[in-house]
């Protein structure tokens, strides 16, 4: 799949896959100087790039797993998602989940973005639903075990 990239800022660094097999690729910082976000505040991150994808392409953006466990520092509202049809730079919304003040430096890795197709759904109105065994059984009804 091919993703163009437009750079937006000068110091801006392309997502890069960690490994051959990661599904995601990293997005870094493109800042000039330390952002420090405070405890339960929500932060836009500049990646310096705007993408051009293929029609019915999304792109997902989600937490670091390093940044999330050992700082708390998540995408804030779990994904962020970039349509296809959206040539602005992207921002990343990192929410700092701790106590404490946490900082991001220029060039981190923030987030990792995954690109993948999607369905566009035909919504058809009606007034009856075939039945299942679970029914409308919803937030923990089917167990824990």
């Amino acid at each position: 799949m091919e993703v163009k990239i437009k750079k937006i800022r000068q110091n801006v660094t392309i997502p890069t896959r960690g490994s051959k097999e990661a599904a995601g690729s990293d997005i870094f910082a493109c800042i000039e100087e330390e952002i420090k976000i405070k405890p339960h505040e929500t932060v836009k991150i500049p990646t310096g790039f705007a993408t051009e994808m293929l029609d019915r392409t999304v792109a997902l953006v989600y937490s670091r797993s390093g940044m999330a466990t050992k700082r708390s520092l998540v995408v804030c509202q779990g994904t962020a998602v970039i349509d296809s049809d959206y040539r602005g730079e992207w921002f990343i919304p990192i929410h700092n989940d701790s106590n404490s003040e946490q900082k991001i430096s220029p060039g981190e890795r923030i987030a990792q973005v995954i690109f993948t197709d999607f369905i566009v759904p035909e919504f058809v109105e009606t007034d009856d639903l075939l039945g299942t065994e679970r029914g409308d059984g919803g937030f923990g009804s089917t167990g824990t075990r």
